[in-house]
């Protein structure tokens, strides 16, 4: 078993720390998926932080869903040409950083595909016929974040006409942390939040061992086991080894054909959601461009794994 240590570890966590103290599991139902937290109740703390948790979630959803019609996304997918549509606070976040990931992986993470993600029978008018060519290039033309205008200080998108958002590769990380700091607003400073994969760990358990997480790893792999420890840490995986494969390369407008899974590791679950979008499409040049951008990342192929400089470091 080989364990990945975080880079620092905050002595601040450890102030107080009883470690008779219990862990307690809150979870439910969000994003198609189920959401899971393991926490420790600060004393006298009377809060139900499953319905704080539960009503948060609800929040994004109904802002990010490209399942719900009712939802901010749904609406500026339906946006006549040239509508200029105002983002809510946590929805122009979201745009921010992906943007900023769009730029940096050369458009492999794009938040503007909805027509080829729906195209490809991912989205929700369900599954579709294989495309043709000429299908596939209307799509990709009608796509892409380069077409959208961002007024980032207003906090608005302009809608250029026929194009559609799917935040799917990185709003749930953006959901782990919302989650996190929810929690940590509540007091709550030692937890473990899951979502559907993706995970973020604050604090340590009781008794002081770190949030433990194993990297998923796709069956048949010849990979040795590789634990994180979660210390003000987040973890978010991509791969074609559950659904199929589902990860579409906005570049060409076809399906990835790289990396069998990737997973990243930041301070930041949405940052690592994003990133592992865009590596898992960048294929051969995934390990380059991780490198490039100092990323704790790792890389199954059919061929075998890569770990990025910055996660080798992290090897204990």
């Amino acid at each position: 078993m080989r364990i990945a240590l975080p880079p620092r570890i905050d002595p601040a966590a450890f102030v107080g720390l009883d470690p008779t103290a219990t862990i307690e599991t809150l979870e439910g139902a969000t994003m198609g998926t189920t959401w899971r937290v393991l926490l420790v109740r600060p004393r006298g703390l009377r809060v139900d932080l499953a319905a704080a948790v539960a009503a948060r979630l609800a929040g994004i959803v109904a802002e990010m869903s490209h399942w719900a019609h009712d939802s901010v996304l749904s609406r500026f997918n339906r946006a006549a040409a040239g509508a200029w549509i105002a983002l809510p606070p946590d929805f122009a976040q979201v745009v921010d950083a992906a943007f900023d990931v769009a730029q940096a992986s050369g458009g492999a993470f794009d938040p503007a595909i909805g027509r080829l993600v729906d195209l490809y029978g991912h989205g929700p008018p369900g599954p579709q016929p294989a495309p043709d060519a000429d299908a596939v290039a209307a799509a990709r033309d009608a796509s892409g974040w380069h077409r959208l205008d961002r007024d980032a200080g207003a906090r608005r998108l302009r809608q250029p006409g026929g194009c559609a958002l799917d935040l799917s590769g990185i709003a749930k990380g953006f959901a782990v942390d919302a989650v996190a700091d929810l929690l940590a607003q509540h007091g709550v400073t030692h937890a473990l939040v899951e979502i559907g994969g993706e995970l973020s760990g604050r604090g340590v358990q009781p008794s002081g061992e770190p949030w433990w997480v194993d990297l998923e790893t796709p069956p048949g792999a010849a990979v040795a086991p590789l634990r994180v420890a979660l210390h003000g840490l987040s973890v978010a995986t991509s791969g074609d080894y559950v659904r199929g494969a589902h990860n579409i390369d906005p570049r060409a407008g076809l399906p990835a054909a790289g990396a069998v899974a990737v997973s990243v590791i930041h301070a930041s679950a949405m940052i690592a959601d994003a990133w592992a979008s865009a590596l898992i499409v960048l294929g051969e040049d995934a390990a380059g461009v991780a490198a490039l951008h100092g990323l704790a990342a790792r890389l199954v192929t059919r061929a075998g794994e890569h770990l990025s400089p910055a996660l080798a470091a992290m090897l204990g």
